[in-house]
This record gives C-alpha cells, structure tokens and sequence, in this order.
C-alpha cells in the first residue's frame, strides 16, 4: 500500500509510515493540483496540512484512494461529501494542537491590549512614544468566548486564571457543564453585549460564516476587541474594517483570513491590527503531535481496518472489529434483504439492540444495515462512509434504541424501516459465534439464512404446499440447501424461505407461481 505525504510533515510522522510493514511513503510537497490529479490514482492514502487542496477533480481521478488524513483539525481544503461518496474516509487529528492554538490566543489577546506589536515597530525605528502606545489590563474584564470546545475551553481555564470574567455562547454545552468550569453561558447576542474582549473559536458553518459582521459589531460595546484564531471567514473583513476605523472596535487581532495570503488589505495596513501569517499551531510541539497522531491512523486504518477521528465514518478499532464483524455481517445481509423486498420510498429506519451486544459499538452496526439496505436503491453509489449522509439526502432518519434484555436470545438486533405505505420489521442473531441468521421477518418466525441464492414464496399454509414445492424444484435440477416454513397460523398464510444450490430460472419460478395456493414467488442474492 502507497501512502502519499503532499504537505510538510514533521519526520516523526513519515517515520511512522517508513517503518509499517507492507506500507510505501512518498513525500512530495508542493504539487501543483494538475500534478496531484496525474499521481494521486497510485496511492492508497495521502497525508496533508493545509495546503494541499482534496477537491472533488482530485477525488474523481482517485481511484485506489481510501483515506485522506489532515495533520491538524481544519478541514476546508477538503472535499469531504465528494469524498464521502466515493467511500474515502476523511480523518482530522482533533487535540494535537488544542493548547498551542489557545496559547497564541492568549498571546494575541495580551499583545493587542498592550500594543506590542505596534511599540516594538516603533523603537525599531528608533522612537520612544510611550503615550502613543498606552495599553489597558485585562484584569477584571469581560472575555467572550464564541465556541467552548476544546481549544474555547482551554483559552477560558487561562484567562479565569488571568483573573478575568468567562462568558461563552455554545450551543452544545449545558448549564451544569458551564456551572462545574466557573463559566456564564449565555446566548451569542449575549456574548457579543457584555464582553470587553471576544475570542472565536468556531469550525467555518453556514451559521458561524461572517457571524462578525456590521450587525452584530453594532451590539457590541464601544471599544471592544476582537481575537481570531479560527477560521478566517466567520469574520467580515471590510466590515470588521469599517468598525475599526469609526472607532466602534478598538482593535482586532488575527491570525486567519479570507484569503491566504491576505495581500496588504485594510486590516492588515490598519496600526489598530495586529496579524500573524496562521500561526496558531504552529509549534514545534504541535506539528509533531498532529503528524504523529495522523501517521499512526492512517497506518491502522491501511493495516488492520481501525478507524479513529474520521469525520464521516463511525470510529471502530482494530480489536473491535472482530468481535463485531458477525454483527455487521448480520446487518449488511439484513439490510439487503429489506432493501431488495421494499419496493417504496423508505421514510424512516430504527435500530434497536438488546441484550449482551449493548456493550459493544453499536453505530457501526447501525451504518452497515443502512448501506446494505440503500444498496439495492443506490447500487455502487453508497458505501459504509456515505450511507447515513444519503440516507439524510433523502430524507430517511435514522434513529437506535436500546434495551437491557432480550426476550429470546442473548442478543438480539432488530431493524424496523418506515416506507410510505407500511412499516418492515427484522429481527436476526448469532447461531453460535459467528452464525448470522435472522429469525424474523414480520409476522414470521424462524430459522432465516440470509446467504447465496434465495427463493421466497408467500402462500396459505395447506396440505401437500411443502412437497409440490420440493418436487417442482426437484424436477428442474434445483436443489433446496435450507428449507425454512414459517406460518401466522394453522391454514392461514405462510412464508417458504429456500436457499438453494443455484439459481432458479424464470421458468423454475413461473411453475412455482403455478402451484395450488401459491401467492407470489421472487428470488434474491445476497
């Protein structure tokens, strides 16, 4: 297997890929995007930062291409829904450089208050203006946080330390939560009305695009300083510039921009700003934890399957696998065998797991049912990384229960799928270790053998149904290798589940159909 390192990578992570049996690395920065699109179709997996552009023409041409990993957390330079469909994992290294970008947001923020940018300029150019360059504390004031995840965290820990006052707006964090770190939470109007001081720490989404913008400056206090370490499109550059000149912002510091390089703009010129060419993770403590972390998951992804960090695949080690693997072999067949009967739109699908199997990685599961059961809609179009995304595409939700016991088995997982019309329900086990079967199929119960070549026959439980079924069959050379009947009750209808040695042909079916009390009759591979 071919690994391709396109950006700078520290030797520690190269290393990784160098001494993993079985895997080849190629280190090659500074490809042009035609130069990528001629080489990328050798690799089995590329290693990036943030310069190597993963869009949809490089993904098109990618054909052995099976993950892409980003030494760092941003993933705007890829792709990831043309990724997603094509069945390439998409992995980010989230935490590698958690404290180092909080560090130099803390350093931004105290550089901004004290003007030291700006001083030290200015005595380079052998002057002394001490009043010109008055700062302010940033004791006992406001800092507003916009996004409490991991680096927010960190940056607000350190400025409580500081001795100031914390509030932050993130949707994903409760009250308690905010409560137990000595935080106010509050709604992002809230943040943007009290704070002396406002930090982002944001992924780049439809909502947290241009979210510092003429609006929202204007409630803001009058002074107010703005710190960007995140993504550099939540701001509104010419409006963030309009503000500074009025007056309205104090000053802003940043690290990230519209557009790198930024070119001399207006903030960039402006003596109120103090910039940094993206330095946030840019220690050498980071970039050896990001190119480590991403070499070691790539390689474990390449060599045993293990997934860690991966933006659009459920996580699942190694060691997990196996002990998964009959599970998802029971679910992919299950998910093939409703998505071949339902002939609807499908509105919904719920997983329910109960018994002994609650305490393994369930989500897994849940994927490989959908993909199995999208497959016979989608044909080679879904896969195990963009199934729960087209499920989505389609308006299918998808939903999981749990119970603590199972009434028949020691685990039992149960699939029910809403079409427009009606619901279908499944239920399947593990016969031993490792023998899927399902062992319900609506009203049915039994034995199910969900493999090979299968013949389904619906019809009314009435004496010689079994034999002339056999014997039909039989006289065409077709032989039954599983044989399951299944009633409602006694005369009323039944379900006539074969698995046979080849494959019935349409003449084998049509004297099926032709049979006394048959009602219909199909077949299936699985």
């Amino acid at each position: 297997m071919k690994v391709l390192v396109s950006d700078n990578l520290s030797e520690l992570g190269v290393q990784i890929f160098r001494d993993a049996p079985g895997i080849e690395v190629d280190v090659k920065v500074g490809l042009s995007p035609d130069e990528l699109k001629q080489i990328i179709p050798e690799y089995d997996a590329l290693a990036i930062r943030g310069a190597t552009k993963v869009t949809a023409d490089v993904i098109e041409v990618a054909t052995n291409l099976k993950v892409v990993g980003r030494a760092g957390t941003g993933l705007d330079n890829v792709d990831i829904k043309a990724a997603s469909k094509r069945g390439i994992v998409v992995m980010n290294t989230p935490g590698g450089n958690t404290v180092t970008t909080a560090e130099h947001t803390l350093s931004m923020m105290m550089a901004l208050v004290r003007n030291i940018p700006q001083a030290c300029a200015s005595m380079k150019e052998g002057k002394w203006d001490k009043k010109k360059f008055s700062g302010a504390e940033i004791f006992n004031k406001t800092l507003g946080i916009v996004g409490l995840g991991k680096i927010g965290s960190v940056v607000a820990d350190r400025a409580m330390g500081l001795g100031m006052s914390v509030i932050a707006y993130d949707p994903f964090l409760s009250e308690d939560q905010a409560r137990q770190m000595g935080i106010k939470l509050g709604t992002v109007d809230d943040v943007f009305k009290e704070s002396d001081i406002i930090t982002l720490h944001v992924p780049l989404t439809n909502d947290t695009r241009g979210i510092i913008n003429a609006k929202n400056i204007a409630k803001m206090k009058k002074g107010v300083r703005i710190v960007n370490c995140s993504r550099g499109p939540v701001v509104n550059e010419d409006d963030l510039a309009d503000a500074i000149e009025s007056g309205k912002v104090a000053g802003a510091a940043l690290d990230v921009f519209n557009t790198e390089p930024p070119g001399l703009t207006r903030l960039v010129m402006s003596e109120k700003v103090i910039c940094t060419p993206h330095l946030g993770a840019s220690t050498r403590e980071a970039q050896d934890n990001v190119a480590v972390a991403v070499a070691s998951q790539i390689r474990d992804f390449l060599l045993t399957g293990t997934i860690r960090n991966a933006v659009n695949a459920p996580a699942v080690s190694g060691e997990a696998l196996e002990t998964l693997k009959p599970y998802l072999e029971l679910a992919q067949r299950m998910g093939l065998f409703l998505g071949n009967m339902i002939q609807t739109g499908i509105k919904s699908v719920v997983a329910q797991y109960s018994g002994e199997i609650l305490g393994m990685e369930l989500k897994p599961i849940t994927t490989t049912f959908l993909t199995g059961l999208l497959t016979p809609i989608m044909m080679d179009d879904v896969n195990l990384v963009n199934a729960p995304m087209v499920a989505e595409e389609r308006g299918i939700t998808v939903s999981e229960t749990k119970m603590s016991r199972s009434e028949s088995f020691t685990s039992m997982v149960r699939f029910t799928v809403v079409t427009e019309n009606r619901e279908h329900d499944v239920e399947g086990t593990l016969f031993g270790k490792s023998n899927p079967r399902m062992v319900r199929y609506g009203h049915f119960r039994g034995e199910f053998d969900l493999s090979g070549e299968l013949i389904l026959l619906h019809a009314y439980d009435k004496p010689r149904l079994i034999g002339s079924v056999g014997l039909t069959l039989g006289d065409r050379g077709i032989n039954i290798s599983h044989f399951q009947f299944a009633r409602e009750e006694a005369g009323g209808q039944a379900l006539v589940f074969l698995n046979t040695d080849t494959k019935a042909d349409e003449a084998a079916l049509d004297a099926l159909r032709a049979l006394p009390n048959v009602i219909g009759v199909r077949t299936l591979t699985i």
